[in-house]
C-alpha cells in the first residue's frame, strides 16, 4: 500500500486545509467511511469479542467535562454487551489498536494514503505517516468524553450519530503546561477544564460523513447527542512526536522519584541520553509484551501504579 496512484479520496477538506493548515491547526474534514461494513455495531461487537482486554476501555458516559480520573463512574457490563446495548447502556467505550486486525489495518492505511496523495506525496512514509493506529469509539446518547489530550495526531471521523467536538489551542501552554502534558502522555490523559478556556476553542458539530483534524496534544472534549454514536480516530506518530513522547515518559518516571525534568529540547545532550536508555530498555523487554499479563506489569513499572486504570480488578 505504498503507491498512491490507485487510492480514491477517502478524507477531503475545503480551502486547501490538508496543505495549508495541516499539521498546525484543527480543521473540518469530510470522509467516505460512514456505512462501511467494518464500522457497524455487529462487526464492532465481533471485534470487541476478540481484542485483548487491555485494549478495551469503557465507563459510564455520565462524566463531567472536567472529570477527576479517579472517580469516573463505571458500567457493570462486558465489552460485547456494551456494544449490543449501546442505545441504553449509558456507556462510553473505546476499542484501542484496531490496527492489530488486518482488515482494520488495511482500512486505516488506505484512508491515510488518500490523505498523502491529496498532499502531493506518493507514499505513507514520504508523508510522515508512521506508527499508524486506530481507535473505535462507541458511545450511548448524551455521553461525554472528558477534557483531555492525546499524544498523537488524529483524523477523527464520525460514522453514526451526532457529536460535538471541541478542540482548544494550547500552543502557549496556558491551558496545559509541560507537567500536565507529561502526565497526560505517560499516565492519565484527562485535564482540568474551566470556562475561561472557551474563547480558545473551536467547535465542530459532526454528523455521519463529517470529521476533524486534531493536532498533537491539543486538548479537547467530546459529547454525543440524542442517538448512539460510532466514531473512529485514525492516528499516527511522526519521528518528532515519538521523540517527545519518549522523553515525557522518562521525565514522568523521574518526576515520580522526586527529580522533575526540564521541558524536552532545553537540554539536548541530556535528552539524547534519556532516549538512548529508554529505547535500549524497551527493546530488551519488547518480547515480553506479547503477554497481556506482562503488558500490565510493564505499564505499572514504567508509568506508575495507576497506569492500568481502565482494567477492572
Amino acid at each position: 500500500m505504498n503507491a498512491a496512484t490507485h487510492v480514491a479520496p477517502i478524507i477531503m477538506a475545503e480551502n486547501d486545509s490538508l496543505v495549508r493548515d495541516f499539521p498546525l491547526r484543527p480543521f473540518a474534514i469530510r470522509h467516505m467511511l460512514a456505512g462501511h461494513p467494518l464500522l457497524t455495531l455487529p462487526r464492532i461487537a465481533e471485534l470487541a469479542a476478540t481484542l485483548p482486554r487491555d485494549l478495551i476501555e469503557y465507563n459510564s458516559g455520565a462524566a463531567a467535562i472536567s472529570q477527576d480520573p479517579s472517580s469516573v463512574p463505571a458500567v457493570d457490563l462486558d465489552p460485547v454487551e456494551i456494544v449490543n446495548r449501546i442505545e441504553t447502556a449509558g456507556a462510553w467505550m473505546v476499542l484501542k489498536r484496531i490496527d492489530t486486525s488486518p482488515a482494520y489495518r488495511a482500512l486505516l492505511t488506505d484512508t491515510l494514503l488518500s490523505v498523502a496523495r491529496a498532499r502531493g506525496f506518493d507514499s505513507l512514509e514520504a508523508a510522515g505517516f508512521s506508527q499508524i493506529e486506530g481507535f473505535l469509539f462507541v458511545s450511548s446518547p448524551n455521553s461525554t468524553t472528558p477534557f483531555h489530550l492525546d499524544a498523537e495526531d488524529n483524523f477523527f471521523v464520525q460514522i453514526h450519530g451526532e457529536k460535538i467536538f471541541a478542540i482548544f489551542d494550547n500552543s502557549d501552554g496556558t491551558i496545559a503546561d509541560e507537567a500536565q502534558i507529561e502526565h497526560a502522555t505517560a499516565e492519565h490523559r484527562n485535564l482540568p477544564y474551566n470556562d475561561s478556556f472557551e474563547p480558545r476553542g473551536t467547535h465542530f458539530d459532526l454528523l455521519p460523513g463529517d470529521g476533524c483534524y486534531v493536532p498533537y496534544t491539543w486538548p479537547h472534549w467530546v459529547r454525543t447527542a440524542r442517538s448512539y454514536s460510532i466514531s473512529m480516530a485514525i492516528t499516527w506518530k511522526t519521528d518528532e512526536v515519538r521523540r517527545l513522547n519518549d522523553l515525557r515518559v522518562v521525565n514522568s518516571m523521574l518526576r515520580r522519584v522526586g527529580a522533575p525534568q526540564a521541558t524536552p529540547g532545553q537540554s539536548p545532550m541530556w535528552d539524547s541520553l534519556k532516549l538512548a536508555i529508554l529505547r535500549t530498555g524497551r527493546g530488551a523487554v519488547e518480547p515480553l509484551r506479547k503477554s497481556e499479563t506482562m503488558r500490565r506489569v510493564l505499564r505499572r513499572i514504567a508509568l506508575g501504579k495507576n497506569a492500568n486504570y481502565y482494567l477492572k480488578a
